[in-house]
């Protein structure tokens, strides 16, 4: 039986540990591999019990949905192996024993147990549950919304879980009763963590009361096994350093110098996921000098700013100017002194707020600019006039976003460069083939963006549906993790809210984001009337990376966007 890769949410990912070996015998839903990628850390689980026969893939290979990750003897192939051999050894031991004690009635007594104790697994089991893929590393338990002993069903929402991401509700994976919840509100959790227990109900029960039998104990069999497996590369550490005794080894350490093996061999040893790598590089820090806070010593984001913030706070005179995160900010004076500051008061960020702060950490390293541009949009927003009318019969509302987003999409598949990633080692951009255009709504806990899809072959119709769509989804806190992932590029707009322009920040690692301010009737020179003419303009502020975007390509890119949305029918062309 193959056990193969669920939907990871990503096109890849790599395996970061196997959490089993040939040989173990594993129930359903026990953790099998570790994945990461840049979006999240995963535990996959197995789909089926039964006992590993072979592993199809090894500790930093790249794997996607649909690829096989190990082999099973399923339960009931081994089961019928094992009780073939154990009704022999059982008949000698039998014949033995009746030798020996020919009155002893034991062990019928015992198989009448056994017997009398199938039907009762089926009436309801109580089963462990683990959370589903979350999108990002670890995320935050805002509401709880059951309780213990609460009766819910397949689907029911019981968890909220809130990241620099989102806010995202948990269903319950299965109806029944409530019979342990295993996460307080304020945990930080991650994917695959056990979070609550439910008692099946009997229908649920009986189709799963043979796959999930016995659960309890190989459920946390896969931790257990993880941290044996940490253990022995521990204990493996002294035939490292035996490597570094060698006469080459010596000298170079003599010299202060690690050879580039060396270099590697130590990277290598450190337990880090790749997102966390990746960002490592980013800020120019030494990954094997930073201590990990995470189980086995693992190496998470915020041990990497706690290192940065700790170096910068043990330097004794100023770094050199090409220290981007030396530019942080001092501590606050005390403001305790009425006298000085008067009365003061202390506010909560909300939790969307605080997660968000790490990704705007993020765009404060890109040298960014920002190019204005102004587009007339009288006559597109007379063809608006004409359209909404019949749009809001059909309950779509019909905003000038739609052709903002259209627009935008169709100069992005024209100038490519804007709608791409810079690589890793600032060697290459990748280019994106198709449009995933991040939308930024306003909520009471703070701006989100949601992601529509494959703008470029998408209409103004449909844009403007999935808009709304998206929008409510986000005010209600129902976005899922798949709903904010995968953005090329990001438009911010403030509607009607007013102001002229702003600076909106680069997401990254997305290149460029498109700022749209509230347009207003301002004259306009008519070279041809010889007059001023009143005119709907629509401010443009485009802001970019400039390690990737060239400032006279941003000023052409803005001109073109006004241009299309001066008159959408160009696009037709």
């Amino acid at each position: 039986m193959d056990i193969k890769a669920p939907d990871l949410g990503v096109d890849s990912a790599e395996v970061s540990e196997i959490m089993v070996e040939v040989g173990d015998v594993i129930a359903k839903d026990d953790n099998i591999i570790l994945l990461e990628s840049d979006k999240a850390s995963v535990e996959v689980p197995s789909s089926a019990a039964g006992k590993v026969t072979k592993i199809s893939v090894a500790v930093g290979d790249q794997v996607s949905e649909g690829m096989v990750l190990i082999e099973l003897e399923s339960a009931e192939d081994s089961a019928e192996s094992d009780d073939d051999s154990a009704a022999d050894d059982k008949q000698q031991a039998s014949d033995t024993e009746a030798d020996a004690k020919p009155e002893t009635k034991a062990e019928p007594a015992a198989t009448e147990s056994k017997s009398s104790a199938k039907p009762a697994s089926n009436a309801g089991k109580a089963t462990t549950y683990a959370l589903p893929d979350l999108g990002v590393d670890e995320a935050q338990v805002s509401e709880i919304m059951v309780s213990v002993g609460d009766i819910v069903t397949a689907d029911q929402s019981i968890l909220l879980i809130e990241s620099d991401k989102a806010s995202v509700e948990v269903p319950a994976p299965v109806a029944g009763k409530i019979e342990k919840i295993l996460v307080e509100t304020g945990d930080m959790v991650a994917n695959g963590q056990d979070f609550i227990v439910i008692m099946s109900s009997s229908t649920d029960a009986a189709d799963e009361s043979e796959s999930t039998s016995d659960s309890a104990e190989p459920k946390h069999s896969a931790p257990a096994k993880a941290e044996e497996k940490a253990a022995t590369k521990t204990t493996g550490e002294p035939k490292q350093a035996e490597k570094s005794t060698t006469p080459n080894a010596v000298a170079s350490k003599q010299a202060d110098k690690l050879t580039e093996a060396q270099v590697n061999e130590k990277l290598v040893d450190v337990y880090a996921g790749p997102a966390v790598r990746k960002l490592a590089r980013q800020l120019g820090v030494d990954i094997t000098q930073v201590n990990g806070s995470a189980l086995n010593d693992r190496i998470l984001k915020e041990d990497l700013f706690a290192h940065v913030k700790e170096s910068l706070s043990t330097q004794k005179t100023a770094p050199a100017s090409g220290n981007v995160a030396s530019a942080s900010l001092p501590s606050l004076p005390d403001m305790s002194n009425v006298e000085i500051w008067g009365e003061t008061t202390t506010q909560d960020l909300s939790r969307l707020q605080k997660v968000s702060i790490p990704q705007l950490n993020y765009n404060t390293l890109l040298p960014q600019v920002t190019q204005f541009d102004l587009s007339d949009i009288t006559e597109t927003e007379k063809l608006r006039g004409e359209l909404k009318g019949s749009m809001k019969a059909e309950g779509i509302g019909f905003t000038i976003l739609a052709f903002v987003v259209k627009a935008t999409a169709y100069a992005l598949m024209q100038h490519p460069r804007f709608n791409s990633h810079l690589s890793d080692d600032n060697t290459q951009v990748i280019l994106r083939k198709s449009v995933n255009m991040g939308i930024a709504v306003a909520t009471d806990d703070g701006l989100i963006v949601p992601v529509i899809k494959n703008v470029q072959d998408k209409g103004l119709k449909q844009i403007a549906i999935e808009i709304g769509e998206l929008a409510v989804k986000a005010r209600d806190k129902k976005l899922t993790t798949k709903d904010l992932q995968g953005a090329s590029f990001t438009i911010s707009s403030q509607g009607n809210l007013g102001g002229t322009a702003f600076t909106p920040l680069v997401n990254w690692p997305q290149v460029g984001i498109l700022g749209v301010s509230e347009a207003s009737m301002q004259p306009r020179w008519d070279a041809k009337k010889q007059s001023f003419e009143p005119r709907l303009m629509l401010p443009l502020s485009l802001s970019y990376d400039h390690r990737v975007i060239n400032g006279a390509d941003a000023a052409v890119f803005t001109r073109y966007i006004a241009t299309l949305l001066a008159d959408p029918r160009r696009i037709l062309l």
